[in-house]
């Protein structure tokens, strides 16, 4: 994010796993996001199933650059200076069933509207059904882009509007094969002019055919 000078930063839930419990992984966090404050980045995030289950994310004190939406509503953030409008609701609780995109609040006019919601969607394989939702709810809501979480796996469901899961940063076990990263996000004149997956995994399982003949 510092050497693309990215304005903000968006994650969409699941920073931690449910039974984390070393404290130092969170120390760290913090550590990496007072570097963003001094870069003059802001964090947005949404809470996932994993976060609102595990009490220590609560615990963890955040430089004031990072703002964690509420869990209570779908809350808007308006960043003028940029022109955008940050929409999201954090997971009260680790088993969501409602459909939380269907209640986010409507675009704000003239403004870049993104949505920032952890969710399976209609359902991926190997995902619980967190906070379901169809393609067509999140399009109907007429924001330009969304930045979904949950889902491993990098995926650009669409492109009119844009709906991406970036994946997760790092595979975390032979199943989850290929570049794993974010999504780096260039937009100019309320249009996304180029949106590009950008691998920052350190490891990275693959399937290899071997001939042992």
């Amino acid at each position: 994010a510092k050497e693309e000078e990215c304005r903000f930063v968006l994650l969409a839930g699941n920073l931690f796993d449910g039974q984390w419990r070393d404290f130092r992984t969170g120390l760290f966090f913090a550590d990496r996001m007072r570097l963003l404050k001094d870069a003059d980045i802001t964090v947005f995030i949404v809470l996932g199933n994993h976060d609102a289950e595990n009490p220590f994310m609560r615990r963890l004190e955040l430089a004031d650059n990072v703002r964690v939406l509420s869990r209570r509503e779908p809350e808007t953030v308006r960043l003028d200076d940029l022109g955008v409008a940050i929409h999201g609701r954090s997971f009260p609780q680790r088993d969501v069933t409602e459909n939380f995109a269907r209640n986010y609040p409507a675009p704000i006019a003239g403004l870049f509207n993104i949505g920032l919601l952890h969710t399976a969607c209609n359902g991926r394989e190997g995902h619980a059904l967190y906070a379901p939702c169809s393609i067509e709810d999140l399009v109907n809501r007429g924001y330009d882009y969304w930045a979904l979480g949950h889902v491993h796996a990098h995926e650009m469901v669409s492109r009119d509007p844009y709906i991406v899961f970036p994946g997760n940063l790092q595979g975390r076990k032979v199943r989850e094969t290929g570049p794993k990263g974010a999504m780096l996000v260039t937009v100019e004149g309320n249009r996304v002019v180029e949106a590009v997956h950008r691998p920052l995994d350190v490891i990275r399982w693959s399937v290899e055919t071997v001939d042992v003949c």
